[in-house]
């Protein structure tokens, strides 16, 4: 009988699959190492029980004990793996900006999850860097992991991932490109590599947002490079100990709109339904095209599973909030599809300016129309209503009709994009399209400027 004597034993000897229609206007050979087949669906099942049994072996993890990590999710589900077979218990520390399904299947596989701000400085004492390093320090038996600047991470990919790469190549392999993030995963892999041929091209994959890139050009850590962004698992505001620049050839940086396309693109094209981060790592793959020729073997990594992004990048409202679906905006329906579903938020000329603070407040809105019997007679705007409570209190217990603007022009759901666009100024804040079915909804600026992709 075959049988693996614990989900452990099922990590690795992931395949190597061939990329045809996205790569088609290269020459060379591009095939893509898929970790999803990994038994937690990614790649950092094998540096996580690296981690975890080095760890074992020099006493920093005791019998019993706790682990805690700050995770984008990932390395998370491999530390669950092997907390279970193993008897720890489990902390993921993760930011608010990694994915809902990723937080679930944590919580799935019995780890606590906390979760943290995205946008504050990584010395911040909110930050997930910072509270998962405070949790090491108070909870008895612990072991923070750590792994930025943990070697057993590199070290995994050196023993595991390139020996696997090189042989399933032939060694043929000229070129391997990979999403950066902990570093683990590039550096260790490139190590193996080029210690067998010094000639293979290694190439990173940077997000805009990310301090990589100009690092690596230049050896400056500019913090301006820093901000937000939606790409998740590749990309740092740190350089963790992991990341051997030594080691890298170059970097490619991809933008949020492209790792999103490029990754539902890899589902619907060759039937891979993987994750964020290998969505910008083909993209990566297509912008190094000059660097190929048509002898060459290009090896690209795809992290994890799309099944941890099915409520974003797989989830066309998502997308279309954010600019991210090449949909032709051309007449006014267009620009509400993102809300077309929900109701138009109005107030009554009779009902008092504190009904409107509140909806305002409740939805998230700027711009309110007001009817009465007849129909659409005035508006309410964001800025001008705060302006007018804050300079008279009283004014929250006014009818609406003493302080509303002029109504908002109406327009048909085929009206031309330009037309309405026309129509928004400093005066007038919005526009009503009427539906066919004798619905109406708003149109703001905000719509307008999400339609620009």
């Amino acid at each position: 009988m075959k049988f693996a004597k614990n989900i452990l034993e099922t990590i690795g000897n992931t395949p190597l699959v061939k990329i045809n229609k996205i790569t088609s206007e290269l020459d060379c050979l591009v095939l893509a190492k898929v970790e999803t087949f990994n038994p937690g669906n990614s790649v950092k099942d094998r540096m996580a029980v690296k981690m975890i049994e080095d760890a074992e072996a020099d006493g920093r993890l005791q019998p019993g004990g706790t682990i805690i990590e700050g995770t984008s999710g990932n390395t998370g589900m491999g530390l669950a793996l092997g907390a279970i077979v193993k008897g720890y218990k489990l902390i993921c520390v993760i930011t608010d900006k990694q994915s809902k399904e990723k937080m679930d299947i944590l919580r799935a596989v019995g780890a606590k999850v906390i979760v943290c701000p995205t946008d504050v400085e990584p010395e911040d004492p909110r930050s997930y860097y910072s509270v998962s390093k405070r949790l090491g320090t108070e909870i008895p038996n612990s072991w923070y992991v750590n792994q930025y600047d943990n070697p057993s991470n590199a070290i995994a990919h050196y023993e595991q991932t390139a020996p696997e790469i090189w042989e399933q190549t032939d060694g043929k392999i000229t070129h391997f490109v990979v999403g950066v993030g902990t570093g683990g995963t590039i550096s260790g892999v490139a190590k193996y590599l080029k210690e067998r041929n010094p000639a293979v091209k290694i190439w990173g994959v940077d997000t805009y947002g990310s301090v990589f890139k100009k690092y690596h050009e230049t050896g400056i850590f500019d913090e301006n490079e820093i901000y937000s962004y939606i790409t998740e698992g590749i990309g740092e505001d740190i350089l963790p100990k992991n990341v051997d620049f030594s080691v890298i050839d170059g970097f490619t940086k991809v933008t949020d709109k492209d790792a999103a396309v490029f990754t539902r693109r890899l589902a619907l094209e060759e039937g891979i339904f993987v994750g964020n981060s290998a969505g910008a790592a083909i993209k990566g793959v297509l912008q190094l095209k000059e660097h190929f020729k048509p002898e060459d073997v290009v090896v690209v990594l795809f992290h994890d599973s799309g099944s941890r992004y099915v409520g974003k990048m797989f989830n066309d409202d998502w997308m279309r909030e954010r600019g991210f679906l090449d949909e032709e905006v051309t007449k006014a329906s267009d620009l509400i599809k993102s809300h077309s579903d929900k109701p138009l938020v109005i107030v009554r000329t009779e009902e008092l300016v504190s009904h409107a603070i509140e909806r305002l407040k409740k939805y998230n809105i700027s711009q309110i129309p007001v009817i009465d019997t007849t129909g659409f007679v005035g508006s309410i705007d964001e800025s001008d209503l705060f302006k007018s409570y804050f300079s008279d209190k009283n004014i929250a217990e006014k009818p609406i009709k003493e302080i509303m603007g002029k109504p908002y022009p109406i327009v048909q759901e085929n009206t031309p994009i330009e037309e309405v666009s026309k129509l928004i100024s400093k005066d007038n804040q919005a526009v009503l399209v009427e539906m066919a079915n004798k619905k109406y909804h708003i149109i703001t600026k905000h719509d307008i400027i999400s339609s620009i992709n």
